[in-house]
């Protein structure tokens, strides 16, 4: 068979179409390039698995786990179209060069196209960390074949991941609740928030007090606070530990009593300087950005999301403006170096750039395969001001960070002095008379600014913060010089228990632990939030009681799979199978089936034993006060029998609903007995209907308070009594269950409540929606009570009435005449927001939270963002509707498809 003719033209295979676009642009003539639009084919779900498979070792996992745990692969449904495109165009070329990201999942991602397409061409692997022409030149002089370690680090992790979820996700199924699910970074992230809010919740704070004052001299005032009394330091927060203890030895434990008799007794005290200390100050400028730090530092002053900052990032990178960003490495080429130093000597002068270039090696513990620290892309950088013209507001701000952090990164050291007062004198008078207090003072000048001219790293919240001094410029005093002093006055603290994580400190944590892959950190912390196991209060992460029902019966019945050490273990080993120094099979042969003494996760999970469900789903929150969660949410149960006061019943176990906006540190054993003493009764017994005989009840629900009826169960009688079915044969069909009838329910009217609706009122509620009649063309008319009001309803037109009382009373005759009047729309009188935030940063439009068709939503005008179902409109901060709106920006616009009208088909042409 001769040989196919050369056509001249060579596919390149990318992920994104945004991607092709540009690099299409650099390669020019002769390049087709083509995007798979991310993984072609994944596992499939067992139940999607063809027949003949399911009772094979692939059945359970979609996973051969008797043969080298081989992968079942399959081509996902929405990209058969797409893999039929790619091998039409691979027919028509004389190369293919597969081009995907230069990681570990865009090693897989070659691989799986090599594995589906089949080239019988010549194939290339092309990997660049930029996509800017001299990148992608660069990498054409530079190509390579698949790495087989890579991908089968990737593969590895794929079936692990499948392996720990479909093992374990089950067990929570059956004794916390249906639809949860196990994962072997996203549990550890969990019980890393899960902890935090433990220890919160152990905290018990401690009080202390000290003094400050305002001291003036010839060349100026500066405020002091008191550091020691009669020699002894004064105890500040970090000398207790969580217990409330006082741990340092030596220092002076001031109460309220003791400082406020010093303060009096310093009024008309002479004070002198004791000392100044001059320390000369210097300050290195932060390494350039890996994925982890940008995702922090965004976090921190952006207030992005994890999610959102990628999202951003990503499409800066396919554009062309940055390298690729997801890194694990802070090193810069050559060329970036250069670019670098050459523009902060532009713009800031030589002196502000060090006579060699800075080199950054540190990687995090569990750093993967290098790329090039995130940076502007190019050989030479574009500044914020030459590409504000072509980005949005949060990829400007952005590119603008990222910018900044790269010069500054090639910039001179910060210079200045740290400058130490010490003063003091002994009370005059009083209950404290002759006491010496020492009072301190610090302050940095900064001389020279070096790297600070461009860019300051941020910081996270951490304890201690109370105690600290900001920096600030000394008056130039000596030692003996006399000061005068005024507003000296005692002030009091409580500790403060260790801060909640916040995207970017739990970031920072997990980088350090060495937990998961810092490129995966913005997918783990959504996916928690998405589970339900941690939600946003503020900018702070918050667990859900059902997150500590599962890190609970994780840690006792899991414990390695859910340890920090462990899963930084799992990771380490990934990186060896990456590197080739252990094979993917052996490692997971190990971890699923186990090896000698040491049990797999298969044998733990046949060896589970009898788990208490109740026990597992239970906190005790105080004596006789317990916290359990249930189908419906968590809930608070006595145990000791309380009367109610107004039936005088008694009640073996009363219960009480938790507020769904309480922190779990929030309820305290105060807090419980507040709730179980207001608590609303569950269920109130109103009577009987007198047509039905049915027991009719009032009830507080998840969703509020409603009336509702009883139905009994059918009697052993009745069950007998029913109609027998038969087969064909005669023989009788074994009798079906009885299908419950549906109880009639009615939301309670705002004025109403479970204590004070009547029999009379349930059963008008119960009985909606109600008939007034019908029009002229004999359409009927109802009115009923909906979630934004009551309303008249005559086929598909809905009118709004006034109030929910005139449910009961409006006639046929007036909802006539409303329907008589034209439909208003848009006439409405205006409704306020339910919340004003002040202007977003981006849009500088002012934020509102409104009430919407489809719920409360979040907008400046120009974005909209529905309120997360999680989030209580009330615990919504102005800091958490900015993140959103940047979350719904960072998307960009809802593509809408539309299908091309056909033509029609043109008739034939009457014979003649």
């Amino acid at each position: 068979m001769p040989s196919k003719a050369p056509t001249g033209k060579k596919l390149v295979i990318v992920e994104s179409p945004a991607k092709s676009k540009t690099i299409a642009k650099y390669l020019g003539e002769g390049f087709i390039v083509e995007a798979s639009i991310g993984h072609i084919r994944d596992l499939p779900q067992p139940s999607e698995l063809p027949a003949e498979l399911k009772k094979t070792p692939l059945g359970k996992f979609a996973v051969d786990i008797e043969h080298d745990f081989k992968p079942y692969y399959v081509v996902s449904p929405d990209k058969k179209k797409k893999v039929a495109e790619l091998k039409a165009q691979l027919k028509g070329a004389d190369a293919l060069y597969l081009a995907t990201d230069g990681d570990r999942e865009g090693e897989a991602i070659a691989w799986h196209l090599l594995e589906v397409l089949k080239p019988k061409v010549p194939v290339y692997r092309m990997t660049f960390g930029e996509i800017t022409k001299e990148a992608i030149h660069r990498a054409m002089d530079n190509l390579r074949d698949v790495d087989q370690d890579l991908v089968d680090a990737q593969e590895t992790r794929r079936v692990l991941d499948r392996l720990y979820g479909y093992e374990i996700s089950p067990v929570l199924w059956r004794k916390v609740a249906r639809g949860l699910s196990a994962g072997r970074v996203q549990s550890v992230v969990t019980r890393m928030v899960v902890d935090r809010e433990r220890e919160r919740m152990a905290f018990k704070s401690a009080a202390y007090w000290d003094l400050t004052g305002q001291f003036g001299a010839e060349s100026g005032s500066f405020k002091a606070k008191l550091a020691a009394v009669d020699g002894s330091k004064v105890a500040s927060g970090r000398d207790f530990n969580d217990d409330g203890e006082l741990t340092s030895r030596g220092v002076v434990h001031l109460n309220e009593e003791l400082a406020g008799a010093l303060a009096a007794g310093l009024q008309d005290a002479d004070f002198r300087v004791r000392s100044v200390d001059t320390k000369p100050y210097t300050r290195r400028p932060a390494a350039p950005f890996t994925t982890s730090t940008l995702q922090q530092e965004a976090g921190r002053k952006l207030r992005f999301s994890s999610k959102s900052t990628m999202q951003v990032a990503q499409r800066l990178y396919e554009n062309g403006y940055i390298t690729y960003m997801r890194t694990d490495s802070n090193a810069l080429s050559n060329e970036a170096i250069t670019a670098a130093r050459r523009q902060a000597s532009e713009l800031y002068g030589p002196e502000y750039v060090p006579q060699s270039p800075r080199v950054y090696s540190g990687k995090a513990a569990n750093a993967q395969e290098a790329h090039e620290a995130i940076r502007p892309a190019g050989d030479s950088f574009r500044t914020p001001a030459q590409v504000a013209k072509q980005l949005s507001g949060d990829e400007f701000r952005l590119y603008e960070l990222i910018w900044k952090r790269t010069v500054a990164s090639q910039m001179a050291d910060a210079k200045g002095s740290t400058a130490t007062i010490r003063l003091g004198a002994v009370t005059v008078g009083g209950a404290a008379a002759g006491r010496d207090a020492e009072f301190s003072a610090s302050g940095t000048v900064i001389t020279f600014p070096g790297f600070l001219a461009a860019y300051e790293e941020g910081k996270d919240e951490s304890r201690g913060d109370e105690d600290s001094e900001e920096a600030r410029r000394l008056p130039n005093v000596a030692k003996d010089d006399a000061l005068t002093a005024s507003e000296i006055v005692a002030v009091g603290h409580e500790t403060s228990p260790p801060p909640r994580y916040t995207e970017a400190s739990l970031t920072a944590e997990l980088e350090k632990k060495g937990i998961g892959r810092p490129s995966t950190y913005a997918s783990t912390i959504s996916t928690i939030q998405d589970r339900g196991y941690v939600r946003k209060q503020g900018s702070a992460l918050v667990p859900s009681w059902i997150a500590f029902s599962v890190i609970r019966l994780l840690e006792q019945h899991f414990h390695d799979y859910v340890d920090y050490d462990f899963t930084a273990d799992m990771e380490a080993d990934l990186d060896k199978i990456a590197n080739g120094q252990e094979a993917g099979p052996a490692w997971l042969k190990h971890f699923y089936f186990g090896q000698d003494s040491e049990p797999g996760l298969l044998s733990i999970v046949n060896n589970l034993g009898e788990i208490d469900a109740r026990e597992i789903n239970s906190i005790p929150i105080t004596d006789g006060i317990t916290l359990r969660v249930g189908k419906f949410g968590p809930y608070l149960e006595s145990s000791v029998p309380t009367v109610d006061p107004k039936t005088g019943e008694v009640i073996e176990s009363a219960r009480a609903n938790v507020p769904e906006d309480l922190a779990p540190d929030e309820l305290t054993a105060a807090k419980a007995v507040e709730l179980m003493e207001t608590a609303a009764p569950e269920e109130r017994v109103l009577g009987t209907d007198p047509h039905t005989g049915h027991t009719v009840v009032a009830k507080n629900g998840r969703y509020g308070a409603y009336v509702t009826e009883i139905i009994p169960e059918m009697t052993e009688e009745q069950l007998a009594n029913q109609p027998v079915e038969y087969y064909k044969n005669g023989k009788p069909k074994p009798p079906k269950k009885p299908v419950k009838a549906k109880p009639r329910t009615g939301s309670l009217f705002a004025s109403m409540s479970v204590d004070t609706v009547t029999l009379d009122e349930a059963l008008q509620l119960m009985s909606l929606p109600r008939v007034l009649g019908q029009d002229a063309d004999g359409n009927p008319i109802t009115v009923q009570n909906g979630r934004f009001g009551p309303y008249l309803k005559k086929g598909t037109d809905s009118r709004s009435i006034g109030s929910e009382e005139e449910i009961f009373t409006i006639t046929l005759e007036q909802a006539l005449e409303i329907y008589s009047q034209p439909k208003q729309r848009g006439a409405r009188a205006a409704v306020p927001p339910l919340a004003e935030f002040g202007p977003d940063p981006v849009s500088e439009k002012n934020i509102v939270v409104k009430e919407g068709r489809f719920g409360p939503y979040i907008t400046d005008g120009v974005t909209n963002i529905t309120v997360p179902r999680s989030t209580a409109i009330e615990e919504l901060t102005r800091e958490r509707a900015v993140e959103l709106l940047a979350e719904k920006r960072a998307k960009g616009p809802v593509k809408r498809t539309t299908t091309a009208r056909k033509a029609p088909a043109r008739k034939a042409a009457a014979k003649k």
